[in-house]
């Protein structure tokens, strides 16, 4: 079932905030109401399974990895009509043309990434998503020091923040990631 028009949605926001839960929910509910879905995920992505998105939660969804949004395109049926499209921050700049492209030609496109890295800065493609979506979605995690509203990914080093200079893209879980509010969240410079 193709829809009406097509359309980018955007779920968004730090580490542990519920991110691939919610991209899983929205693509169970269009697989319940007869729509074709596929799933990617970039191939450098893989904490859990190689061939799902999964949260940290567990809820798992089957997924296609792919190291580029070149092979995104060429891997595309022809009858989806839904395409999810996990940790997107991974891809190369060329997913916002691809996700314009399968939404201009009808399709439902969800994007989930991290909005900003472990520096609070913007991170890779999200800004542009986060500018053209129709739909975005900014969800928020528990601060891991004082239990209010998380907006940042804090990296830790051996149980210390991460530097500044230090790489920016590190898989990884809750071995090397918290949710951390503003206030305390740490990047030092020196």
């Amino acid at each position: 079932m193709m829809h009406h028009t097509g359309s980018i949605e955007v779920v968004t926001g730090s580490m542990f905030s519920g991110k691939t839960d919610e991209l899983i929910r929205r693509l169970r509910r269009a697989t319940i109401a007869r729509q074709k879905v596929q799933v990617f995920k970039p191939i450098i992505d893989n904490r859990y399974h190689v061939d799902k998105v999964t949260s940290h939660a567990g809820t798992v969804f089957t997924a296609l990895p792919v190291h580029c949004s070149d092979e995104l395109t060429s891997k595309l049926d022809l009858d989806t009509s839904v395409v999810g499209i996990d940790e997107a921050q991974f891809f190369d700049e060329g997913i916002v043309a691809v996700a314009q492209t399968l939404a201009d030609r009808g399709l439902r496109v969800i994007v989930a990434g991290l909005d900003t890295d472990f520096r609070g800065e913007p991170f890779g493609c999200m800004p542009i998503f986060l500018a053209i979506a129709e739909r975005v979605d900014k969800l928020q995690a528990i601060c891991m020091v004082c239990g209010e509203a998380a907006c940042r990914t804090q990296r830790l080093v051996n149980g210390r923040a991460a530097h500044y200079h230090d790489p920016v893209v590190i898989v990884g879980a809750s071995e090397m990631y918290e949710a951390r509010c503003r206030e305390h969240h740490e990047v030092p410079r020196d």
